[in-house]
């Protein structure tokens, strides 16, 4: 039903996650035959270009968000507010250019809440149904839901029982009408219990928006240039130039997804973020990580409050981050959770119907 329409594809620009867990969304497509086209930007758009060279690719502008180092925090986000209300009015006024330039049947989108349109059938996909703050919490709920509403679906990666693997972010409530649960999307494959002999002591992943970023890879980089093994630290950054060595530590921009999925099955201890996408992959290859919240980002410091409550991963702050103390006693492995493909497929198979 999804043969020879043509679907725009278009991931949030805060970060790798939403182009990463887009990667399985649109492999899903390509099977179903539909003609694939990307709109993204920066980062999101080299790792896309990167996993589907062969398809078709747009530059779609997106809101960079910056966060403060000090106590200001919220009043910094506050200010940046009006910015990305222009942001999403102005994504409104491309789709309605893109539509016939591209001659567009379908829209997917991930976290771009302005990508909605009554010409065609539109998806969002956001795992926030219900986002967690420290004040307004009700007014950020209801404006969401506002945007949310504008799209013929709302697709959720998560599973459809509570609390699931995002807790109250995507079970929080009353769910839509219009809201489906596709289940955990990783572009990864489970780690086998016969793998590699560990090929780095330490795998740190490097994300999130400045200044947080950068202060993170250097506390990252000083601790590991203590601790005696083989470390990699993967910077985020695709098309960054060539990996820069040192007696104990390889750092590079990005890999692609399997030496990365390699790279995480083979580690004694990986450090990351606690980004929805990055749980989605280490559910998903079954590892378990040593996790630390961007500051002052109320969702991962949410999530990784709920993963310290279930005791699926470690959780430590990032001025508290000591990885030695760590990895002397370190167990990586987990619980697999299903990708839930059944529930994508039905997603697909729905989504195809409305193009009939």
């Amino acid at each position: 039903m999804l043969k020879g329409k043509r679907i725009l594809v278009a991931p949030l620009d805060w970060g790798l996650g939403h182009a990463a867990r887009c990667v399985p969304i649109i492999r899903a497509l390509n099977e179903r035959e539909a003609t694939v086209v990307l709109a993204a930007d920066g980062g999101p758009s080299a790792l896309l270009r990167g996993e589907f060279p062969e398809l078709e690719h747009h530059r779609l502008p997106g809101h960079h968000v910056s966060y403060a180092s000090g106590g200001l925090m919220m009043w910094h986000m506050a200010l940046q507010f009006p910015g990305f209300l222009r942001s999403i009015r102005r994504e409104g006024s491309i789709l309605r250019e893109m539509i016939p330039r591209l001659r567009l049947d379908a829209v997917i989108s991930d976290q771009r809440l302005g990508l909605s349109t009554e010409q065609i059938p539109t998806v969002l996909i956001t795992h926030q149904l219900f986002p967690v703050a420290p004040f307004a919490q009700g007014l950020l709920r209801w404006m969401h839901r506002r945007y949310t509403d504008r799209f013929s679906r709302c697709w959720v990666p998560d599973g459809p029982d509570a609390p699931g693997l995002a807790g109250e972010l995507s079970h929080g409530g009353i769910i839509a009408d219009h809201v489906r649960f596709i289940g955990i999307q990783s572009r990864f494959k489970p780690c086998t219990d016969n793998g590699p002999d560990p090929n780095y002591d330490v795998v740190a992943v490097i994300s999130g928006p400045e200044p947080h970023r950068t202060l993170f890879e250097r506390s990252i980089f000083e601790q590991l240039e203590a601790i005696s093994g083989r470390h990699l630290i993967i910077l985020g950054q695709p098309g960054s130039g060539k990996p820069v060595r040192t007696d104990r530590i390889t750092m590079c921009g990005h890999l692609p997804t399997e030496a990365l999925r390699s790279a995480i099955c083979s580690a004694r201890l990986v450090v990351c973020r606690s980004g929805y996408s990055s749980l989605m992959d280490l559910a998903r290859s079954g590892r378990r990580a040593l996790l630390v919240p961007t500051p002052g980002q109320p969702e991962q410091e949410y999530l990784a409050g709920l993963c310290a409550e279930q005791g699926s991963h470690l959780v430590q702050p990032q001025r508290e981050l000591n990885i030695g103390q760590v990895l002397s006693e370190w167990t990586t492995r987990a619980e697999v959770r299903s990708g839930h493909a059944r529930l994508l497929g039905d997603a697909l198979d729905e989504l195809g119907m409305m193009l009939a």
